[in-house]
């Protein structure tokens, strides 16, 4: 079954802001490159491309849970854990995403993802597009995933059905 995921309210202002202040600089620097100052300029617009387009392609689309797997679908690099080594999952109270902090990963442009970590739950790896409405996913190797599918008790329920 696939669960498909939104952009909070936040993750969506982040995205407004940060595709206009990149559309600006990238458009100063063709202003800047027609003065002659090519190099500098070459290198900001590739540098600001990748940082955009590699975050929009390594964004959260939906979450597909299967029989054997729970996939991660982003348009490059699929994320696959194998069911068996699940532990728990379960759907977290708001209040235990507060104060979580960014250790390395992307904080709202497209979504949220990459290492995480707060003192309720410690380390964690985000692959979300909210910062509510959160599933928490333990691995038997202690390992945590926060995923946001926009139906988070069906994704649980029918998680749980298919284990039974």
């Amino acid at each position: 079954m696939i669960y498909k995921t939104s952009l909070d309210r936040t993750a969506k202002v982040i995205t407004g802001i940060v595709t206009i202040l990149f559309a600006v600089v990238i458009i100063a620097q063709f202003l800047v490159i027609k003065n002659g100052e090519i190099k500098v300029s070459v290198f900001i617009i590739i540098l600001l491309s990748l940082i955009y387009f590699g975050t929009f392609l390594y964004r959260p689309i939906s979450y597909i849970l299967s029989e054997v797997e729970l996939i991660i679908h982003r348009s490059i690099g699929d994320i696959k854990i194998n069911r068996t080594e699940i532990k728990t999952i379960e759907q977290l109270d708001n209040t235990k995403l507060k104060w979580s902090v960014r250790v390395f990963g992307v904080g709202g442009l497209f979504g949220y993802w990459g290492k995480f970590s707060n003192s309720k739950i410690g380390s964690m790896t985000w692959y979300a597009t909210r910062r509510n409405k959160a599933v928490l996913i333990t691995t038997f190797t202690n390992k945590k995933i926060i995923l946001t599918p926009n139906e988070p008790e069906k994704f649980i329920a029918n998680y749980n059905r298919q284990v039974l």
